[in-house]
């Protein structure tokens, strides 16, 4: 038999062995496994001597990667979730993502980029990762407490604002490549709405029927792996229709399947089943992203790495700590959530990705989004012990809720 094809073959298996490997090692040392997934990813780049893994493959996985991400934010996304916090929630974090996207467009004119290429940036490190934030509130048992609620209900509007960016960029980058007058630009962008518009109709009328009558008859015939394959189907076939028919984009398509597929008696049954896969799939996207980073970065642009990562971890927390302040007055419940949300993940890489394709960023503003998060990833953990060192000291109510 011949061998010679097995491109996709090893680029799974390198990039599944290393991230099990380099994963375990983070998780001994209470650090995110994500940044062990990441390192795999850089060891196996282009930017690193030894075994190089086909980018092209690793970026189609990391976009199933992606389809199955959004696809899992739809299904358990929840409104009524949000609106139990909604006076917080979302001010807090619309205000929170205009703040950091102002920094990082600062950061951006500081360096002489674009506007819009500032803009894009500061959206990058404006939102925070969803594992990472949600394996932290576990850590401390706060999911169903207040501060939890309030913490996911802000990462929810975070994650609404960047799938609406994510469906506007393409539209908004390809308008100004042609140089449109502001007239057409304007004309141009409505028509990209309408068409989104259209499409969130759609997905809405035929999730009302068709997907549970379509699970429903599959779950009759008892068996597993057609349930299993039914799901899949429809996830990763309506982010197709996004892209392919409405121009929109795969992160949408998913998203919206998700929240159709939610109105089904069986979308338990659906995240359940589909978890493995989207586990094994997100690594997958995490070593992707790894494969674009180049540690050279840190020797060439130290600065701009250290700026970054300020905005990060302390622009971010700081105006996160000041408007938790204008809500509550409880000084340990403010300072929670604004380390919760004191660093960037998923929709950064997805963001980044997007900017990179679209010619909106070059290589080393990617690479400043890649550093920034896998710095910030590192030490978030360390600012919750220096956080839980900080309330034993002072004798306060570590999580109080009270107002």
């Amino acid at each position: 038999m011949d061998y010679s094809g097995t491109g996709l073959i090893k680029t799974i298996v390198t990039g599944f062995t290393l991230a099990y490997f380099f994963g375990m090692i983070t998780q001994k040392l209470k650090i995110s496994p994500l940044v062990g997934y990441l390192f795999a990813g850089v060891l196996i780049g282009p930017f690193t001597p030894g075994f190089v893994a086909n980018t092209n493959l690793a970026n189609q996985l990391a976009e199933i990667g992606i389809i199955l991400l959004m696809f899992s934010i739809g299904l358990h996304f929840s409104f009524k979730d949000l609106l139990s916090v909604k006076s917080i929630a979302i001010p807090g974090a619309v205000i929170q993502i205009f703040t950091a996207t102002l920094l990082g467009m600062g950061l951006a004119i500081f360096f002489g980029w674009g506007i819009f290429k500032g803009i894009i940036f500061g959206l990058c490190l404006s939102t925070a990762s969803t594992v990472v934030l949600l394996r932290s509130l576990e850590e401390r048992a706060l999911i169903n407490t207040e501060t939890g609620k309030i913490t996911i209900g802000w990462l929810i509007v975070e994650d609404l604002v960047m799938i609406l960016i994510l469906i506007l960029l393409p539209g908004i980058a390809s308008i100004l490549d042609n140089n449109l007058s502001f007239q057409k630009l304007i004309i141009q962008l409505i028509l990209a709405i309408c068409k989104i518009v259209i499409f969130i109709i759609m997905t809405l009328l035929m999730g009302q029927k068709l997907i549970p009558w379509i699970l429903r008859h599959t779950a009759e015939t008892n068996s597993r792996e057609l349930f299993t394959l039914a799901v899949l189907v429809l996830a990763l076939g309506i982010a197709y229709i996004s892209v392919t028919l409405f121009n929109s984009s795969f992160a949408l398509g998913a998203f919206f399947s998700g929240m159709m597929l939610k109105e089904s008696q069986l979308s338990h049954r659906a995240a359940q089943d589909t978890m493995p896969l989207r586990d094994a799939f997100m690594v997958l996207f995490f070593v992707s992203v790894g494969m674009l980073l180049d540690p050279i970065i840190f020797l060439e642009n130290p600065l701009a790495i250290l700026l970054t990562l300020l905005i990060i971890t302390i622009g971010k927390s700081l105006s996160t700590l000041i408007l938790m302040k204008v809500f509550t007055k409880n000084s340990a419940f403010s300072l929670t959530i604004a380390i919760s949300l004191a660093q960037i993940g998923e929709f950064s890489f997805i963001l980044s990705a997007m900017g990179t394709t679209l010619h909106v960023f070059d290589h080393q503003t990617s690479n400043l989004v890649l550093s920034g998060s896998i710095i910030s990833i590192m030490i978030n953990p360390l600012l919750f012990n220096l956080m839980d060192y900080y309330f034993k000291k002072q004798n306060l109510k570590q999580y109080e809720t009270k107002k």
